[in-house]
């Protein structure tokens, strides 16, 4: 037969267990962002959005720190999403390249995507969370995007064209700023001039 042990909790105990018990609940909340969700296009036509996209500027993901001229080729799939092929010129003269797949997480509207590239990153601890690629921006002749990841970490800047007219570029900033991102850690990318 077994016994039972009862385990009695002194008060000290009691406000410890409370107290990591609330430190732990804090600290999740602390990750959920208060700023309500980011706003996407209305509609995008992934048959006008495949091509090349240059990045103008980023907010980097961690394999992008040394890329200083940066394009994007989108290109649709047989099976319906759209292969990214992305490449970049580094800061050590080098080509860096990285290919992977975008699945529509919103049919409804095609502006959020969950992109999954194919390195040895991915392989070992899975895809990114869905949704991880959403346009916010879109000008009507798919000539200018902006691209940011919903926890407002991540934020591109595209164009169709290696360089961005100020005007145009400003705009966009200040489209981001206004729904959260931290544009002041803005990247711009340093290809050289026509």
């Amino acid at each position: 037969m077994m016994k039972q042990t009862v385990v009695r909790w002194t008060r000290r105990q009691q406000f410890l267990l409370s107290l990591a018990l609330a430190g732990v609940l804090l600290g999740g909340c602390a990750g959920v962002d208060s700023r309500g969700e980011v706003p996407t296009v209305a509609a995008v036509d992934l048959s006008r959005y495949v091509g090349t996209w240059y990045e103008i500027a980023r907010l980097p993901m961690w394999f992008q720190r040394h890329c200083v001229d940066s394009r994007a080729i989108y290109t649709l799939r047989s099976d319906g999403a759209v292969g990214v092929h992305n490449e970049c010129a580094t800061d050590a003269g080098e080509r860096d390249q990285i290919e992977g797949v975008a699945t529509v997480v919103d049919a409804k509207t095609n502006a959020k995507l969950n992109v999954q590239f194919d390195n040895w990153f991915a392989r070992l601890f899975g895809s990114s969370r869905e949704g991880n690629y959403w346009i916010l921006d879109l000008d009507a002749e798919y000539r200018t995007a902006l691209v940011g990841t919903p926890d407002r970490r991540y934020l591109w800047i595209l164009a169709r064209t290696p360089q961005l007219e100020e005007p145009a570029y400003r705009r966009l900033v200040e489209l981001s700023r206004s729904v959260g991102y931290p544009v002041d850690d803005l990247v711009r990318d340093r290809r050289p001039a026509p």
